[in-house]
């Protein structure tokens, strides 16, 4: 049955602008960020990437990230009353 028998047929394949100098395989898929994550090469286990996300976020709260969403969160709120026009008379007793 030597007929029936089939082997695929390999071949090499590199696209056409692959630069084979460059780290790794073009189609590796990554993360846009995962240079920059520090939790995503820790060998310490689920313990450990989550000692080091919460340092992380930590030190995130220091940059003062927190102080701006809230400014803007509160001027958005404070700028959606002004276009709908909120009348703060209803709040008084008479």
């Amino acid at each position: 049955m030597g007929i029936l028998k089939r082997t695929n047929k390999k071949f090499e394949y590199t696209p056409r602008y692959y630069k084979s100098d460059k780290e790794g395989s073009p189609f590796k898929m990554e993360g846009k960020f995962d240079e920059y994550r520090s939790t995503l090469n820790v060998s310490r286990g689920l313990k450990g990437k989550l000692q080091t996300a919460w340092d992380e976020l930590q030190e995130s709260r220091k940059n003062g990230y927190n102080r701006t969403i809230i400014f803007l969160v509160l001027l958005f709120i404070f700028l959606f009353l002004w276009i709908i026009d909120f009348d703060l008379s209803i709040f008084s007793g008479t």
